[in-house]
């Protein structure tokens, strides 16, 4: 079991002094069966009240506005988390038993349907086909595809943007873990295997001392449903393991991006962020 510490500070640098912002944000993990959140907390400046719910996903949502003139908008979230050892699914299940339980449910059917994010290229789709083909299990043929895609990605920062979709992304073959992440649900799904976005963080130094505070990025992977959600980071082809701190769920980067809002006055923003994370435990 790791007990990790993570801060994360973002914000908005306004381009002059804007009168009011409405936001909401997706930076507090909350507790599940592989993690256990001892402490999160969500420091906003300028001083706002917040409403804090959770979405239909079931991610925890802070949802706060602004109503005097400022200039910078600030975020810092405070987690401290036991992350504990993950139990992989590896039970066969026919994919006809598949199919039949996705239908079953919405919190499963609604993760086989592509989004402008994920709809995946003609190549694509024909590498997931060819993939699956050769598996009678689905767990063994998304674990599969999985890394093919992430074995094939190159990780590069600053060629895609938040809005990058996976078709770009693979065209160029070129991203981060968002992309990837997106690449691999867009495969999962034209399967028929159901496929959702995590997003999160990830320590990066399995090594690092207890104590030691590391920079960190937020992180995305993906959990598919074969009889039970199973994890995995594409981006670097490893189980999702004591070192992952899940924050939020859903279809794409969409339902889970951790600042969005709109703002009155001023002609434009930048984004700022940073991630620290110590283990402690």
């Amino acid at each position: 079991m790791n007990r990790l510490r993570v801060r994360h500070t973002t914000g908005y640098r306004y381009q002059g002094e804007v009168a009011a912002s409405y936001n909401e944000a997706r930076m507090l993990p909350v507790s599940s069966a592989d993690q256990f959140v001892l402490h999160s907390h969500l420091e906003i400046s300028p001083v706002s009240s917040n409403h804090t719910y959770l979405d239909y996903w079931g991610t925890r949502v802070s949802s706060f506005e602004v109503l005097v003139p400022h200039e910078e908008l600030t975020l810092s979230a405070n987690s401290l988390v036991e992350v504990r050892p993950r139990a992989h699914h590896t039970e066969d299940v026919p994919w006809d038993a598949l199919a039949a339980m996705t239908a079953r449910s919405t919190s499963s059917v609604e993760h086989t349907w592509q989004t402008k994010l994920t709809d995946p290229t003609t190549d694509v789709a024909q590498l997931a086909a060819e993939i699956a083909r050769r598996h009678s299990s689905p767990t063994d043929a998304a674990l599969d595809i999985c890394s093919v895609i992430g074995d094939r990605m190159q990780y590069v920062q600053g060629v895609t943007g938040v809005h990058s979709t996976a078709k770009e992304a693979w065209t160029d073959k070129r991203g981060v873990c968002q992309d990837i992440t997106h690449i691999a649900l867009g495969a999962l799904r034209s399967v028929g295997i159901p496929a959702r976005y995590v997003s999160g963080y990830l320590h990066p130094r399995p090594e690092a001392e207890i104590g030691e505070t590391v920079t960190g990025e937020s992180h995305a992977w993906v959990e598919w449903y074969c009889g039970e959600w199973r994890g995995f980071d594409p981006t670097n082809l490893i189980d999702i393991g004591d070192r992952h701190v899940g924050v939020g769920r859903g279809r794409d980067y969409n339902d889970v991006a951790p600042l969005r809002g709109v703002y009155a006055g001023s002609s434009g923003s930048q984004l700022f962020v940073t991630v620290e994370i110590t283990r402690e435990g």
